[in-house]
């Protein structure tokens, strides 16, 4: 039975749904017929100006974001795929909170969708903290399928993982 890390939280059903796709070698023309088109959001200075326009459409209110950027240190491996962070720097006598969010380096070749749905991920956090139901609804009001969303890529995760192995085994 193929272990569906990204997918654990989700019922057996599911998971053996995705296995089925997986076993007939479908999952990868799901993913491309679902999302067939890549975003023209390649450097750290146009992911900043998408950033700011999500916001400004949605959160206005929200606390201003000083750096946005593709990290190439975020990836799977420590289970982030984006962050937000509040660097706090003295400047002069005043505390000075700069707020940052970082987006894995992967989402340059990923989907517009799964790309949105990353950034709205970690807007939301400008105004929600943790993972609770406002969050999550804050999240569905700047992303309607928020939920799909994830769910599809997590898909793309294991996909991604898949061909990463098939690949590795091919070269030995």
């Amino acid at each position: 039975m193929t272990p569906l890390k990204y997918l654990q939280a989700y019922s057996a059903t599911l998971q053996d749904q995705v296995r089925q796709l997986i076993a007939q070698q479908r999952l990868g023309d799901y993913l491309s017929q679902r999302y067939p088109a890549r975003h023209a959001v390649q450097s750290d200075k146009a992911l900043y100006a998408y950033t700011l326009a999500l916001k400004q459409e949605h959160l206005k209110n929200a606390p201003s974001i000083d750096k946005v950027l593709f990290d190439n240190r975020l990836d799977l491996t420590h289970r982030a795929l984006g962050l937000h962070t509040a660097i706090s720097r003295v400047q002069g006598g005043k505390l000075k909170a700069k707020k940052e969010i970082r987006v894995a380096s992967l989402f340059k070749e990923a989907a517009p969708e799964f790309l949105r749905m990353i950034v709205v991920h970690e807007l939301a956090h400008l105004k929600e903290h943790e993972h609770n139901k406002a969050f999550y609804q804050l999240c569905e009001y700047m992303q309607p399928g928020y939920h799909q969303l994830e769910f599809d890529l997590r898909l793309y995760l294991t996909y991604r993982e898949l061909e990463g192995r098939q690949a590795s085994n091919a070269a030995r």
